[in-house]
């Protein structure tokens, strides 16, 4: 890669950080909102698709070690730019197991990941077995409501991309029993709305979901 492809691809890392303000995206907020009463300064949280740090940004600030895994090192490098994290790892997320130990962490957090996941029990999966027993798993998911297909495409400019982006949906008759087979007691969730364009024509309905780990044993 020639150093102005690199020079790009930053940029493009760094410029997430706007297009979320622009968009109006606020999971990150919403997320933290609803499981601040179950965290405490020093402990950890795993951040799960991290990107450029925007999910865990607000937990580093209530005094929490930020750990963080994704697939993309451009994003791992802004991240690491804001020198707030105690880890980074790069990492597929569909890829099992994941570079953790088990009970290694407090508490984990996935934030605008899983609505690119037609098939989330992997995220869960590790997340049980990685999180200690009462820890925190605060997520966001693409909601799904009767009627509605649980695929679908959102072409350019219609989203926040400049291609063509496949999403997926996933309704409480998925996300519930996930939680109860992986070891979850849910606590509470949150619908909002995602805008996918500048205008805030096209949005999807997001809920935000905390739970916690159960004992194990």
């Amino acid at each position: 890669m020639t150093a102005e492809e690199t020079r790009k691809q930053k940029t493009k890392a760094s410029d997430y950080d706007l297009a979320a303000e622009e968009y109006n995206w606020r999971g990150p907020e919403v997320v933290f909102g609803l499981t601040y009463t179950f965290i405490e300064p020093g402990e950890t949280v795993l951040d799960i698709g991290i990107g450029t740090g925007l999910g865990s940004a607000l937990f580093h600030r209530a005094g929490l070690r930020v750990y963080g895994m994704d697939i993309s090192t451009k994003m791992l490098e802004a991240t690491a730019e804001k020198n707030f994290t105690a880890g980074l790892t790069e990492h597929d997320l569909t890829v099992e197991p994941y570079p953790y130990d088990t009970a290694s962490m407090d508490h984990a957090i996935c934030v605008g990941v899983l609505q690119f996941f037609e098939d989330p029990d992997p995220v869960f999966r590790q997340v049980s077995r990685i999180v200690r027993d009462g820890g925190i798993f605060g997520f966001v998911v693409e909601d799904r409501i009767e009627g509605q297909e649980s695929m679908h495409v959102m072409e350019p400019g219609h989203s926040q991309s400049d291609r063509t982006v496949t999403l997926y949906r996933h309704g409480a008759d998925v996300i519930n029993p996930l939680l109860d087979e992986n070891g979850f007691t849910f606590l509470r969730s949150l619908d909002f709305f995602v805008p996918m364009d500048r205008e805030r024509i096209n949005v999807f309905r997001a809920r935000a979901y905390v739970a916690k780990r159960n004992e194990r044993r």
